[in-house]
């Protein structure tokens, strides 16, 4: 189980939220037959909040899982782990 101090806990599901709130908004849009342009700023506020919610995940991760992996002699374990999950965004 990951470490997660209550405030950062508290900020990654506030950004959720708000990011459900943007989805939500585009699923009316699109029932709705929306101009598409405004669908797809919308849908860009959607992903532009799970950008942020990973960056808030890696940042809790990297001062807590990693930190303590390598503190325990796992650093090439944790950083293959890292350079996987950003291979496995960029395709």
């Amino acid at each position: 189980m990951a470490y997660r101090p209550k405030d950062t806990q508290e900020r990654i599901l506030h950004r959720l939220k708000i990011t459900r709130g943007h989805l939500d908004k585009v699923i009316k849009m699109i029932e709705e037959d929306t101009y598409c342009i405004d669908i797809l700023h919308q849908s860009q506020a959607v992903q532009a909040g799970l950008k942020q919610t990973d960056n808030l995940i890696l940042e809790n991760h990297l001062k807590s899982c990693v930190a303590a992996a390598i503190g325990k002699g796992k650093k090439d374990e944790v950083i293959s782990e890292i350079m996987q999950l950003f291979k496995k965004t960029n395709t």
